[in-house]
C-alpha cells in the first residue's frame, strides 16, 4: 500500500478510536520509521485539534546516545514540537540487550503517559518489522499465538500502543520521507551482527526470492487463522468455567484435566489476564509447573505470580491475591 497522508489518515481513523480533541505521543529514535510517522501524526493531529507530545528514549546503551538525544531534541524543539527526553537509568542497564533495552523502553514510555494522562502512544513498527518478528519468533521456538507477531494495537501498562505503519513496507516510509524532504539518522545497531534482529534481517535481505515467498505465506497463514485459534481458546474456557466474579473464577477440574497442555496454558494465561492487565507477563515455565501440580493428588494450592490457584473438590479456584 502506498504511504501518504490521505492512506494513513484513512486507516487511523478506520482501524483506531480516539477522544476528541486526543492527546497523544509518539516515540521518536530519529530513524526513518519514527520521523516519518510523527510528521504524518502531526499532520492528522492538526485536523483532529489535538495535542502532540514526542518522547525520546535515551538508553545508554551506545557511546553518543546522549548527543544523539539532545540532537533530535533540539531539532524538534525548533520546529515547535513538544518533546521531552527520558532516560534510562543506568542500574537498569545491565545484559545491554535488546530485550532489556526494549523493557526499559516500554516502561518509561508508558509510565511518561500515566503520568500524564495519555491514552494512546504511537510507535513506528512496520509491514518489514512484522516479518522479521515472526521469523525471530519462529526460531525461538515460539507458539501458535506468539507467530502472529506484532499487532497493529495492543495494552501496555494501561497505555494503547498503536502501531499504524504496520500496513506498509519499509520502501514506502522511505520514500515519504524522500518525497516529504524528512531528515533521519542512521542507528549503526541496525546493522550490528551480535544481536539477534540484525542477522534476520540480513538473512531476508539475501534470501531468494521463492524462499522469502513461502515465509511470507506462512505468515499470511498464520494471520488469517489467529482469530480462529483464539476463538477456539475462549470457547473452550466458557464451556468450563462454573462461576465467574470480579475477584475469583471457578473451572470445572475434571473437564481441564483432559485438555492438552498446549490449552491449558493458554486457558491459564487467560484467566491471569482478566486479573491483571493484558501485556502482564507470565512465565511459561511457571505455568508448567502448575499444570504438573495440578495433576498430582496431593494438590492444594499454588501461587502463580500474585494469582493464587486452589483445588476445592472437582473445582479449580483463581483469584488475585490481597497484597
Amino acid at each position: 500500500m502506498k504511504l501518504n497522508n490521505y492512506n494513513f489518515q484513512k486507516n487511523l481513523n478506520k482501524n483506531f478510536s480516539f477522544e476528541n480533541n486526543p492527546s497523544v505521543a509518539v516515540a521518536v529514535s530519529g530513524g526513518p520509521d519514527s520521523m516519518a510517522l510523527l510528521y504524518l501524526i502531526t499532520n492528522w493531529i492538526k485536523i483532529k485539534k489535538g495535542q502532540i507530545t514526542v518522547l525520546i528514549v535515551d538508553h545508554k546503551l551506545r557511546k553518543h546516545s546522549k548527543e544523539e538525544a539532545n540532537s533530535i531534541y533540539e531539532f524538534l524543539t525548533s520546529k515547535k514540537i513538544k518533546t521531552r527526553i527520558l532516560n534510562v537509568r543506568k542500574k537498569n542497564v545491565i545484559k545491554k540487550n535488546m530485550n532489556e533495552a526494549r523493557n526499559n523502553r516500554y516502561n518509561l514510555l508508558t509510565n511518561y503517559c500515566r503520568k500524564k494522562n495519555i491514552l494512546h502512544l504511537f510507535v513506528g513498527h512496520h509491514l518489514d518489522d512484522n516479518l522479521e518478528t515472526f521469523v525471530y519468533r519462529k526460531v525461538s521456538g515460539s507458539d501458535f499465538e506468539g507467530l502472529q507477531s506484532i499487532k497493529n494495537k495492543s495494552v501496555n501498562n494501561k497505555i494503547i500502543i498503536a502501531r499504524p505503519l504496520v500496513y506498509y513496507k519499509k520502501d514506502e516510509i522511505l520514500k515519504y520521507n524522500k518525497k516529504n524532504s524528512i531528515p533521519f539518522i542512521k542507528d549503526e545497531s541496525n546493522h550490528n551482527l551480535k544481536f539477534t534482529r540484525p542477522i534476520i534481517r540480513k538473512f531476508l535481505n539475501e534470501t531468494d526470492n521463492s524462499n522469502l515467498s513461502q515465509i511470507k505465506k506462512d505468515f499470511e497463514k498464520i494471520k488469517t487463522y489467529s482469530s480462529i485459534y483464539n476463538s477456539f481458546i475462549s470457547q473452550i474456557l466458557i464451556k468450563n468455567i462454573k462461576v465467574i466474579k470480579k475477584k475469583y473464577v471457578i473451572l470445572n477440574l475434571e473437564s481441564i484435566l483432559i485438555l492438552d497442555e498446549l490449552i491449558i496454558t493458554k486457558i491459564i494465561i487467560k484467566i491471569y489476564n482478566f486479573f491483571f492487565h493484558k501485556n502482564s507477563f507470565v512465565r511459561s515455565k511457571k505455568v508448567n509447573i502448575l499444570i504438573k501440580e495440578i495433576k498430582s493428588k496431593n494438590f492444594n494450592k499454588f501461587n502463580l505470580k500474585s494469582m493464587l490457584v486452589q483445588k476445592h473438590n472437582n473445582s479449580l479456584i483463581f483469584s488475585k491475591k490481597n497484597n
